[in-house]
């Protein structure tokens, strides 16, 4: 039985379009398992690869970054300090984001006016700060 999936069952599965597949496979960050008459097949597995490239991606990664950390061993110690600087601007990122929330949660309910002048909104939107419970 042959468990390898067609290159347009894995674009449908991955959300991606079989041209980026192609694309990726060119750049070495996925690999086909062979052909099917003149269609690519890729193993199961690409789609877990694909789910990290697209993570990757997201997080502001360039595909030469992706590239360098899917061969990444242990011994590696330029590209880990450069992952865990990556790490800590997305923990800001992330840090500043989740104010941003809070403080839109809190306009949606507050009834200052203007909103954007509610001294709950803007305590929120300040880093390392507890905003007063109401």
């Amino acid at each position: 039985m042959n468990t390898e999936l067609d290159i347009a069952e894995v674009a449908e599965r991955a959300d991606v379009t079989a041209s980026a597949l192609r694309f990726y496979e060119r750049r070495g960050l996925i690999a086909s398992g062979g052909r099917n008459g003149l269609r690519r097949t890729f193993a199961p597995e690409v789609i877990d690869r694909l789910v990290l490239i697209r993570c990757a991606q997201e997080a502001g990664f360039t595909l030469a970054q992706i590239a360098q950390f899917l061969v990444a061993t242990p011994g590696d110690d330029e590209l880990r300090e450069r992952m865990g600087q990556r790490a800590k601007e997305l923990d800001e990122e992330i840090a500043r984001l989740m104010r941003m929330r809070d403080s839109l949660h809190h306009a949606a309910t507050c009834t200052h006016s203007p909103l954007v002048e509610c001294p709950d909104f803007k305590s929120r939107l300040l880093p390392d700060t507890v905003p007063a419970q109401p």
